[in-house]
């Protein structure tokens, strides 16, 4: 299908062809007096299920605006299988993290409480916003699912039950074991789940923890040392590359897998 025109807007509401949807008071601001949108103007609308839709805006009454889907432009894209774990930043710091794992392709993000973390107080709202904002702005189709923070003890007891095919790739600076590329081109084809600890990173006995179950792998970064949010874009690029949607063809021997969604 040809590519649509206009920004690109995230709705709460069902999209077909002639479906009208109103905007709220942010969104309608936001097209009318930051954007200098009018009546009949062209923009694109998704709501993560059913595709995008070329729209035109309306006027509904002084204030309120309304869009009317028109046309599809591009049909509905799975979630990305990708899982992004990680210890909670600071308010500034994990609204950059969470827009740039959307933009890496992150189909769900669970905040995990550390020994060492020190933000415990998540806001799931504001982290949703930010992927909404992160999606409009990248042409993504779907919202990552984000989960209620969860203590790291809790979800590794939880995992073999819940992820029993899905691989945990965790950040750890300690790690003694070949290159990053190496370490994950060893996997095969795998489901998989990135985890980024906090500033103090883990500590000795969840580092222990960690290393002695069969579902975790020890993913090294290099010989510095990086802020978790800087942490975050480099583990995710690199499985991107080697094991997930960025592969331009996958290594000899690999063999397409089945992946769960939770």
């Amino acid at each position: 299908m040809a590519d649509g025109v206009g920004p690109r807007l995230f709705v709460r509401a069902h999209l077909a062809a002639g479906a009208t949807v109103e905007l709220d008071h942010g969104q309608a601001n936001y097209l009318g007096n930051v954007l200098r949108m009018k009546a009949g103007d062209p923009l694109l609308v998704f709501n993560g299920s059913d595709g995008e839709w070329q729209a035109v805006l309306n006027a509904r009454g002084r204030r309120g605006l309304v869009v009317t889907a028109e046309s599809q432009t591009r049909p509905q894209t799975p979630r990305p299988s990708l899982y992004y774990l990680f210890a909670p930043l600071k308010q500034g710091r994990l609204d950059y993290m969470v827009q740039k794992a959307v933009e890496l392709g992150a189909g769900l993000m669970t905040p995990v409480i550390t020994r060492h973390t020190q933000v415990t107080r998540v806001n799931v709202e504001r982290m949703e916003a930010n992927a909404i904002e992160a999606a409009e702005q990248c042409g993504i189709l779907t919202i990552p699912q984000i989960d209620e923070p969860v203590p790291l003890g809790q979800l590794l007891d939880a995992w073999p039950a819940l992820e029993s095919t899905r691989r945990i790739i965790y950040c750890d600076e300690a790690t003694d074991s070949a290159g990053p590329v190496a370490t994950l081109g060893g996997l095969g084809d795998v489901a998989y789940a990135v985890l980024v600890g906090p500033e103090g990173g883990f500590s000795a006995e969840e580092r222990q923890r960690l290393r002695s179950l069969p579902f975790v792998t020890p993913l090294p970064l290099g010989p510095r040392i990086l802020r978790a949010d800087t942490a975050a874009v480099a583990a995710l690029a690199l499985v991107q590359s080697v094991l997930g949607d960025w592969r331009s063809e996958r290594p000899p021997g690999f063999e397409r897998g089945q992946d769960a969604h939770r």
